[in-house]
């Protein structure tokens, strides 16, 4: 007897339907699994044969094959164990076949028949919602995430009987709801705060203009002078996501299982900080099957890096294109696949390895050569991608015990909110949400320098020595710093703040 059962596997940031097809024939007891299974989805055939067993049901007593199709396309990990389970029951008539036709199930299965949680419930439902499924039967723990597609009806379940019950019967239970809205309306504020933050004003402006624009930002400066801590505060001045920003951010945190449990959708901006340890492949993504990395995970939030020269330079130099093209692809023989990866890079480091070089208050201990080597790890292709340089000084005791707090955070937001607006208003229609994302045509129309602007920005480039790209950057800061006044045009005062933060690649690596 045959059975058909629809379920979905994850390709890149999508999903695909599969249909798992269960034969029950003549030959010695057995179960054969084909359709390009990994070891996983062979090592299923156990898990569900026990499965139903202490579930209270029998087992076939012929031969059972189970063909997972489309038979070309390598099929991964424990999703596909609620399924087969399902289809072995129709296969027996202790399921109705035809209730099967509508519904879609995933979901891995312990020995005692209980239903587990698994990676990617989310681009999961919704190609199900596209090839035509009714109804989506998911673990428990799944059932929020798949609960945020419209059009179709999510069923929880904790162990296999109760999806053959769901499956099997009449009148079902209502299905699974989640209020999309109260999940953004109850999206909690951030712990840290720039009022903690004693003086740094120029630093904390900097940071101001970064997130304002979306600009990737560089802090240099001695131990304890507050980079990592104003790195921190990031969060806590950006804007809200939008529900498409946070549609796109939970399909990639859902692929990469790194989802809390029962956690409907992302609504807080990533903020990934990766040990300086890690590989190219955690970084970008990859492996022997792709997954998303860091800058991935970081998508429409922030990607710091602390003791940015102690990452491996190979690891760096992959940051290049990502920076430029907010995607990062990975190929393979079998296929290639792009993950989206459009994030603010926060950097800090150090002036030398013993830290202190440049510092009043205390002597370097570094010889020019190490010096040298030090600051070489930074590539000056990578360093003309990151729009702003600032210097982070050390803090002195006055401002250290002063009792006046500085300027919070929420004030800060506020600024940075109404930036946005403007530069959401600048590119309506099109996929540019920040001035960070401006390509040359868009300079050329949205960049008007008056003309004492344009005679600074040319003494600047002659003297400095900017690269194209520099320029570039210099531009977008500059139009960032202008919407920050709500000046339509860029002033003076505007090109030189933007200067200034691009001096300290010169002064330290030329």
């Amino acid at each position: 007897m045959l059975a058909k059962v629809h379920s979905g596997a994850v390709y890149g940031v999508d999903a695909y339907p599969v249909e798992i097809e269960v034969n029950e024939g003549r030959g010695d007891p057995q179960t054969v699994i084909v359709g390009l299974p990994d070891a996983a989805v062979k090592e299923s055939k156990d898990r569900v044969q026990t499965a139903i067993v202490n579930s209270g049901y029998e087992m076939p007593m012929g031969r059972l094959t189970i063909n997972l199709a489309p038979a070309d396309v390598k099929k991964e990990g424990p999703i596909f164990d609620l399924p087969m389970a399902l289809g072995i029951l129709a296969t027996l008539s202790m399921v109705p076949q035809e209730n099967l036709a509508d519904c879609a199930l995933i979901g891995e299965l312990a020995l005692s028949g209980k239903v587990r949680r698994v990676r990617g419930a989310l681009p999961i439902t919704m190609a199900m919602k596209r090839a035509g499924r009714k109804i989506m039967i998911v673990p428990q723990e799944n059932a929020d995430e798949a609960a945020v597609v419209d059009g179709i009806k999510i069923y929880p379940v904790a162990n296999l009987r109760e999806a053959a019950d769901i499956i099997g019967s009449v009148a079902r239970p209502s299905p699974f709801t989640i209020n999309v809205e109260k999940t953004f309306e109850s999206t909690s504020t951030c712990d840290d705060d720039f009022a903690d933050v004693k003086g740094q004003e120029q630093a904390k402006r900097a940071v101001e203009v970064a997130v304002a624009g979306g600009h990737n930002l560089l802090m240099l400066g001695a131990p304890g002078t507050g980079k990592t801590m104003l790195a921190k505060r990031i969060a806590s001045i950006l804007p809200l996501m939008t529900p498409e920003e946070a549609l796109e951010t939970t399909k990639i945190h859902s692929i990469a299982g790194v989802l809390a449990p029962h956690q409907a959708l992302v609504t807080h901006r990533p903020f990934r900080s990766p040990h300086h340890t890690v590989s190219d492949a955690g970084l970008l993504g990859g492996g022997a099957h792709p997954m998303p990395g860091e800058v991935s995970l970081a998508h429409h939030g922030v990607l710091f890096l602390d003791e940015l020269p102690e990452f491996h330079r190979n690891v760096l130099e992959v940051l290049r294109q990502p920076l430029e093209d907010g995607k990062v692809t990975i190929s393979r023989a079998a296929a290639s696949l792009t993950f989206p990866c459009r994030f603010m890079l926060v950097a800090a480091m150090n002036p030398c390895p013993c830290g202190y070089h440049g510092d009043r208050k205390r002597e370097c201990r570094c010889t020019p050569l190490q010096i040298r080597n030090y600051r070489n790890k930074i590539s000056g292709p990578l360093l003309d991608r990151i729009d702003i340089h600032i210097e982070v000084p050390s803090v002195g005791y006055h401002e250290l015990s002063g009792l006046s707090s500085g300027e919070p955070s929420a004030t800060i937001r506020e600024r940075v909110i109404s930036a946005r607006k403007i530069q959401k208003e600048r590119f309506h229609g099109r996929k540019i949400h920040c001035n960070a994302g401006m390509h040359s045509k868009d300079m050329t129309k949205f960049c008007h320098l008056k003309d004492d602007a344009q005679s600074i920005l040319k003494m600047a480039i002659g003297e400095l020595h900017f690269s194209a790209r520099a320029y570039d950057r210099i531009l977008k800061v500059s139009r960032t710093i202008a919407d920050l006044a709500a000046s339509d045009q860029i002033e003076s005062e505007h090109i030189s703040e933007a200067i200034q933060y691009r001096t300290l690649d010169r002064q330290f690596w030329i």
